[in-house]
């Protein structure tokens, strides 16, 4: 009697998701130096002869901490693939989004009317400011000024685009092998790294500017840290430690600030149009080496309460950070340069730290409980 051979079937291969149970307190930490980055941008200027107290001792370097936002970027892919429940259904991801970031966007909003747009003149139109409210204000080209209404709120208008896909582009996530997935991210990364580029040379600037703040130019940024997440949670490490991380970066921003010193045109352009990809790569591993860290139960001083703190009060922080800072142009004007501007700058910080402890008091927190009571069913 003979048997006959069958085939053995094997279940079909499940790729685990990230890990839903760990608290990663050094990631709220680093949400607070990256919103503390753009401050210092924003407060030493973009040119000697802007910002509110130029401190020679910061400028130019002080100029690299507008890719916070790209920071943001990165973490916001990975902080929502990382806590994402497979089968939690679109609407309730949605609902919870935009009682996180809604709420004190529009309280914010209300004393940029006065500071920007009545008391500063900044010039303004109904529909741009209107964008800008329910957060569409970068999807379009047009919008006047660029940016309408709480300005830096224009970052909160391309999360709100990445929040519009993650629901379905997590499902897809899910199916993919990590090689699969890592793969596509340096794609993302090479193809924003072009568009850039095509974008400083075939356009005007402020067309270029645009280009470069629309949602799908960022979405590389994004991708990247919902990719690593997926891949962090099954099982992948990257043998990458913050220290060298930070002085890695250190050498790259002083190279890039003297680029056109240093350099030829054709040189420049390329690190221009490369930035971006690059302090989202530099941004992810920084991400992960910390998560790393803290899952091996190595909690280091960005895990301390008060950089959990200064953490949770940091989108209060963003949201505020620039019409302090106008407030002040407009009521005593600009400083002399000066290095003692630096005392200036940890002045004023400690006053929006102030304001963003109060606004996520008053306004966030309560406001978010109650969004996550009347959720629907």
């Amino acid at each position: 009697m003979t048997t006959a051979l069958v085939p053995r079937q094997h279940p079909p291969r499940q790729r685990p998701a990230a890990s839903r149970n760990d608290r990663l307190d050094s990631l709220t930490g680093l949400r607070f130096l990256a919103a503390f980055a753009v401050f210092t941008h924003h407060f030493t200027g973009a040119s000697p002869a802007g910002g509110v107290a130029h401190a020679p001792a910061l400028f130019p370097y002080s100029t690299m901490g507008v890719n916070g936002v790209g920071f943001f970027f990165v973490l916001s892919g990975f902080l929502l693939a990382w806590g994402h429940r497979a089968g939690t259904p679109a609407r309730a991801f949605y609902w919870r989004r935009a009682g996180r970031i809604l709420p004190l966007h529009l309280a914010a909003t209300v004393p940029c009317i006065w500071v920007f747009h009545v008391w500063g003149g900044v010039a303004w139109d109904l529909p741009s400011f209107l964008a800008s409210l329910v957060l569409i204000q970068t999807w379009f080209p047009g919008v006047v000024p660029m940016f309408p209404g709480n300005g830096v709120a224009w970052t909160l208008s391309v999360e709100a685009f990445f929040y519009l896909l993650f629901p379905l582009v997590i499902r897809g996530a899910y199916r993919l092998r990590t090689r699969t997935l890592l793969a596509l991210a340096a794609t993302g990364l090479v193809a924003m790294a072009g568009v850039n580029w095509w974008a400083a040379t075939h356009l005007s600037p402020f067309h270029a500017e645009w280009l470069m703040r629309h949602p799908l130019a960022r979405l590389p940024e994004f991708a990247l840290g919902l990719a690593l997440a997926l891949a962090v949670g099954r099982g992948l490490r990257i043998p990458v430690r913050p220290g060298p991380l930070a002085a890695v970066f250190a050498a790259y921003t002083v190279v890039y600030v003297h680029r056109d010193a240093w350099f030829d045109p054709a040189t420049v352009t390329q690190l221009e149009s490369s930035v971006r990809p690059l302090v989202a790569l530099f941004s992810v591993l920084v991400i992960v080496a910390y998560v790393q860290r803290e899952r091996d139960g190595r909690r280091g001083w960005l895990c301390a309460p008060v950089m959990v703190r200064l953490g949770a009060w940091s989108y209060a922080f963003y949201l505020l950070h620039q019409t302090v800072n106008r407030l002040i142009l407009d009521h005593w004007g600009r400083a002399e340069p000066t290095n003692l501007s630096v005392f200036t700058l940890l002045g004023v910080a400690s006053v929006v730290v102030a304001l963003s402890w109060a606004a996520y008091t008053c306004v966030e927190e309560p406001a978010r409980r109650w969004w996550t009571r009347h959720q629907p069913t």
